[in-house]
């Protein structure tokens, strides 16, 4: 019998593990996770940033626990001597009419309490040189690290507390009573006091299993990525983003100095036809189906029919990946690109067509289900962690630390 069973050993689900032991000391905790390690899907396909908060919605989740994240993520590396940079980005306007759209966000980026500053043409030019552009947003507290590594140090912590992690073990029904829930799985059932739902790619089914239906899908976008051969590294110093089309809800393809040297540019954004679909001809039925039938899809679809035919049309061309990368850098040819593996972006989606903006967390009777964690989730992974703790009703047989969360 559990205090708590975290379904997902992603970095949120191991950051909620851990920050449980911070407030419940000799509390039971178990993290079930299907895959064979721990972080093997969005935490392991995550390009390594650690954003700002600048782009969200003042007051959001996102906006707050991305910028009190990257400042405890920072730390935590500190303390565990986990590898990271804080190198600072750039955000760039490349054409006149983006100046207005890089003003707006820099207002944005003061609402959001960030130390940034607006540079010109020539600033941006001695901070990057290869870069071309009109002017630009300075971030300094962006930074780079492997999450990872992050993730399997968060699971070492809950172990050293006396927590259990499961491995290759895949949750099929939950079922909730007065006084415990009872959690079937490939490999038998769990007892516990209350189930936490961090299941990412799968967050909306395994709350429809616990029994509660949302107004939201999960759809799975797939995020391809070049990365720079060796010798052209040196045309990327920091983080370089363009300015973001407030139409379209993806930040456009940037270039990405990761923790190993290499360079990564891209993404788009494409519809998978798999939850897990890191290659374009990985396919399910089910998901597909699922994805398909679900009319929140054909409504956002009909609101982003160009934007989303540009990007699928830079998933098949390398040509037009590589002309929306020298809008950023010209120097940057065809055959300076090299494919990457890619990432899934578990992107919730309401029946209207729009798009979920914030995290969201669900409250159920014994279960706590967190349906939406895009990007910046891992950046902000510490601070989701302490939110869905300070949550959890007042264990009357637990004994909580001295200072709480």
């Amino acid at each position: 019998m559990y205090d708590f069973a975290i379904v997902g050993g992603g970095i949120v689900g191991l950051s909620t593990g851990m920050a449980i032991y911070e407030r419940f000391p000799n509390a039971k905790v178990v993290v079930i996770e299907k895959e064979a390690s721990v972080a093997e899907h969005q935490t392991g396909h995550n390009s390594g940033v650690i954003h700002s908060g600048i782009y969200y919605k003042p007051g959001s989740f996102k906006a707050r626990f991305a910028r009190q994240g990257s400042q405890s993520m920072r730390e935590f590396a500190e303390k565990y001597g986990i590898e990271h940079d804080i190198c600072g980005k750039v955000i760039v306007a490349t054409k006149q009419e983006e100046l207005p759209l890089l003003d707006n966000l820099y207002e944005r980026g003061l609402q959001n309490e960030l130390a940034i500053t607006k540079i010109g043409k020539e600033e941006l030019n001695e901070i990057e040189p290869h870069v071309a552009g009109l002017g630009a947003i300075r971030v300094p507290m962006a930074g780079i690290i492997n999450y990872k590594q992050v993730s399997e140090k968060f699971a070492e912590i809950i172990q050293e507390n006396g927590g259990d992690i499961l491995l290759n073990t895949k949750v099929e029904k939950i079922n909730e009573s007065s006084d415990s829930v009872v959690i079937e799985t490939t490999k038998g059932t769990v007892k516990a006091s209350m189930v936490i739902n961090c299941a990412g790619l799968h967050s909306d089914r395994v709350a429809a299993a616990a029994g509660y239906k949302t107004d939201m899908k999960i759809l799975p976008f797939r995020g391809e990525y070049y990365k720079l051969v060796p010798e052209k590294r040196h045309l990327v110093k920091h983080l370089i983003y363009p300015v973001p089309n407030p139409k379209f809800p993806f930040l456009g393809v940037h270039f990405t100095r990761m923790i190993s040297g290499e360079v990564d540019a891209g993404p788009n954004a494409v519809l998978a036809f798999k939850r897990e679909g890191y290659k374009k001809l990985d396919f399910s039925a089910r998901d597909l189906a699922e994805s398909l039938a679900f009319p929140g899809l054909w409504k956002m679809a009909g609101k982003f029919a160009k934007e989303g035919l540009d990007e699928y049309v830079r998933s098949f061309s390398k040509a037009q990946f590589t002309k929306s990368l020298q809008a950023l850098i010209p120097e940057i040819q065809e055959d300076d690109l090299i494919p990457a593996p890619a990432g899934v972006r578990a992107q919730a989606l309401k029946d209207d067509g729009s798009m979920v903006d914030d995290f969201n967390i669900i409250m159920g009777d014994r279960s706590i289900h967190i349906c939406n964690a895009p990007s910046p989730a891992a950046t902000a992974s510490i601070e989701i962690g302490k939110e869905v703790v300070r949550r959890i009703p007042e264990q009357t047989h637990l004994k909580e630390a001295a200072v709480t969360l």
